[in-house]
């Protein structure tokens, strides 16, 4: 869920995952676990900038990262 935050791409080395939604945005790529397979997802993700760029500045389907920011500004406002 961080690395969606920081622009940061995922790919995960499993076959299932439990953040589809991660997914579904574009921010994380399932690659499953054959080692040819792992080995060419990570040889294109660092050796194609466009598609680094895509997962990259994909929206964050986990939030924008302000959320405590806009807790502590409601509980100023309603404590005020």
């Amino acid at each position: 869920e961080e690395a969606p935050s920081l622009g940061i791409p995922v790919l995960i080395v499993r076959e299932t995952t439990e953040r589809p939604e991660g997914v579904a945005a574009g921010t994380l790529k399932l690659i499953g676990t054959h080692e040819e397979r792992v080995y060419s997802e990570i040889v294109h993700l660092l050796s194609d900038e466009a598609a680094y760029k895509q997962m990259a500045h994909a929206k964050n389907p986990y939030g924008d990262g302000q959320a405590s920011e806009r807790i502590v500004a409601e509980l100023k406002s309603y404590f005020e």
